[in-house]
């Protein structure tokens, strides 16, 4: 099947990138409203330390991630519906989609606090306390992005890291910290970034 092409814009570039921030700051503002606690997690949250260190390094995102208390779902679900997203569940995922015609592609995606995102993971995911205030939101504090990432250790995480290593976000200072495993990968990463 044929893929319909449209012509070459800067303005729809621009206008993707702008949708992403629109959904974090229009779902987090819901969030904070009520009262509920929650972190950016993901591309937006290395985006957001990234730019502390270089902005031209930020890395540019399709989706939101946002870790939450699965207790608090019933009351997160409320608040994301009242500013327009609507609920689906995707193999496993709890995802928003921004209104009847968007995808959850580039929805918001929950994760679950101090919960593995998968059995095979080492660890959990952090709490919605282990978390640094941004401009615009709260996202995950370092070493929990850091450990999130060395959790699913996918292409896209591993390009995260790579991306955090080469602002020097963090370096091998930071093995200690890590279960073995994830200090196995981060190692890697530094002796073969392109690996």
């Amino acid at each position: 099947m044929a893929v319909e092409l449209k012509p070459f814009s800067w303005q729809r570039m621009i206008d993707a990138v702008e949708a992403v921030r629109e959904r974090a700051l229009r779902a987090t503002a819901a969030l904070k409203a009520a009262q509920i606690p929650y972190a950016v997690a993901g591309g937006n949250a290395v985006a957001a330390w990234v730019a502390r260190v270089d902005r031209a390094a930020v890395r540019n995102t399709r989706d939101v991630d946002i870790l939450v208390r699965r207790a608090d779902f019933d009351r997160v679900k409320l608040a994301l519906e009242a500013v327009g997203f609507i609920h689906h569940e995707l193999m496993g995922v709890d995802c928003f989609i921004d209104g009847p015609d968007g995808s959850p592609r580039d929805g918001v995606h929950l994760l679950y606090a101090a919960e593995k995102v998968r059995p095979e993971y080492v660890v959990a995911s952090a709490d919605v306390t282990e978390i640094e205030s941004a401009d615009d939101y709260d996202v995950v504090n370092l070493l929990a992005l850091l450990t999130m990432k060395l959790n699913s250790f996918r292409d896209k995480d591993r390009t995260h890291i790579r991306d955090m290593l080469s602002v020097g976000l963090i370096d091998s200072a930071w093995m200690p910290q890590l279960p073995p495993l994830h200090a196995e990968r981060l190692q890697q990463l530094i002796d073969d970034p392109e690996g």
